[in-house]
């Protein structure tokens, strides 16, 4: 199932070893669990410590400053996070900053959030931020930041990826 080569990155809201088990080396996991009200610091610390393991890579989303304090690999803010509180907190140069974008002005914000990657979402699911490929073309060279590509990947279209640029790609059913 997974001859992918490239980084893909998993996103979870629940702690699942089946499923964390099938991901290669290359899957990066992103705990988001925005149901939540409280913070379960010690379930983050279960995953992060299943994941270090398995020698997969960990991320926290919408919360840099545990993903810090807690020395996750990283930390993903999502399309709805404006926030710009984090460009003043110190942390490890390995440490990573990725979000995502539906639009010029998200990629912006993105930009000035200064991530190192901007997943920009959907290219194929058929929601309110649908895309298609030759509009995803056309934002993704709206920016320098390197591009992953979120929304609708499965079995059936992950080979459409060879007509972008690139071949970095997030979700949740293509994993489970």
């Amino acid at each position: 199932m997974h001859y992918y080569k490239s980084n893909k990155y998993y996103f979870i809201n629940k702690f699942d070893t089946n499923n964390i088990d099938k991901q290669d080396k290359n899957t990066i996991i992103i705990y988001r669990n925005y149901s939540e009200k409280k913070i379960d610091k010690l379930l983050i610390l279960k995953i992060k410590n299943y994941c270090k393991k398995r020698k997969i890579k960990f991320y926290l989303s919408n919360n840099i400053k545990l993903a810090i304090n807690l020395s996750l690999d990283g930390a993903y803010i999502p399309s709805f996070n404006k926030d710009f509180n984090h460009l003043s907190f110190s942390y490890k140069k390995k440490f990573k900053i990725i979000g995502s974008a539906h639009n010029l002005k998200e990629i912006r914000t993105k930009e000035i959030q200064k991530v190192e990657k901007i997943f920009i979402s959907s290219l194929f699911k058929k929601n309110k931020n649908y895309l298609g490929i030759n509009k995803f073309k056309l934002i993704s060279k709206l920016t320098m930041k390197k591009i992953v590509v979120l929304g609708g990947i499965s079995e059936k279209n992950i080979h459409k990826l060879n007509l972008l640029d690139n071949l970095e790609f997030a979700g949740i059913s293509y994993f489970e």
